[in-house]
């Protein structure tokens, strides 16, 4: 890493200050071009530094792949030993790999699966290794309900946030979710932060949260059309009401994020550590179809791992 005399030498910086310094990358520069630096820094990424908050919503929103969004999240999470407090995935697919997480979830506080594929029966199951939990985002599972929201407030009796914000689309066919709200209500008595945008219910259902959540500090009811606003805040004047009515940029946002139109080039292939070798016959594993002939790829610094081999590398500039 060159003279230690007048520059710091980066390389001997202590783990965990690396960790937080690494979090302000993206998951692929982390997984990709951080560990290729030096072997100091390679062991940091492939330990749990870096992992205490697992966040791949954005990549995961990309991906068509649940094999590779599976991969993904078991890699991640066996390399946090099971010391992560955070974790941030859109699309969890199945029931396994929520099953996975909450078995690893002893120090987990903050659950993010917008738009997964769980269960009530899962939830149910699942719901008692959660208890540290504090935040939860389960906005367009749609697979889930009263049962499952019934389950977390039982068994996460620390929970002061809750994100169940549905797309319009998530709630055509359905008569109402006051099933849903009412489970809020008698279950989660500690929330001061709830969201549950264009979910269908009427301004009574909503009353009943206000009236048995004491500590609610916030709701956001945008896109709750039957909800009245100016009721909730005449009974309720110390907390802060958002919509039904749509003044703002959310409702754009909201369905461009859900949109299905992105920039190809976000794609890449991640491989499991380990998984090749650099110099494979196997030339499967690049999605393009080539092999190894033709990669441009710049190493810096230190050695590079074999561990990280597998990683298809951007173009260099």
């Amino acid at each position: 890493m060159g003279d230690c005399s007048e520059h710091r030498c980066w390389d001997e910086l202590l783990p965990d200050a690396l960790g937080l310094i690494f979090r302000n990358l993206s998951l692929k520069e982390v997984l990709t071009v951080v560990p290729r630096v030096c072997k100091s820094w390679s062991r940091v990424v492939a330990g749990p530094y870096c992992w205490q908050e697992i966040d791949i919503q954005e990549w995961s929103q990309q991906q068509s792949k649940p094999d590779q969004l599976t991969r993904m999240v078991r890699m991640l999470i066996a390399r946090s030993g099971g010391s992560f407090h955070r974790i941030s995935v859109s699309g969890l697919p199945g029931d396994s790999l929520f099953s996975f997480i909450g078995d690893q979830a002893q120090s987990l506080k903050t659950l993010e699966l917008p738009r997964s594929e769980i269960s009530d029966s899962l939830v149910e199951n699942v719901a008692p290794r959660l208890c540290n939990l504090t935040f939860l985002d389960v906005s367009s599972c749609t697979k889930i309900g009263a049962r499952a929201l019934e389950a977390f407030g039982k068994h996460c009796k620390s929970l002061v946030g809750l994100r169940r914000v549905m797309h319009p689309t998530d709630v055509v066919g359905k008569a109402s979710q006051h099933d849903e709200a009412r489970a809020i209500a008698c279950n989660m008595p500690k929330l001061r932060h709830l969201e549950i945008g264009y979910m269908l219910i009427a301004t009574k259902a909503v009353d009943e949260i206000a009236s048995q959540c004491h500590e609610l500090e916030f709701l956001d009811l945008r896109g709750c059309w039957n909800v009245d606003d100016k009721f909730l805040q005449e009974r309720y004047p110390g907390l802060k009401v958002v919509g039904p009515y749509v003044d703002d940029c959310y409702e754009n946002s909201f369905w461009e994020e859900c949109s299905d139109d992105s920039d190809d080039s976000i794609y890449w292939e991640l491989m499991d550590d380990d998984y090749y070798a650099v110099g494979s016959d196997d030339e499967g594993i690049w999605d393009d179809g080539q092999g190894l002939e033709g990669l441009e790829v710049r190493f810096y610094g230190g050695g590079l791992s074999e561990s990280y081999a597998g990683f298809d590398w951007p173009p260099s500039p």
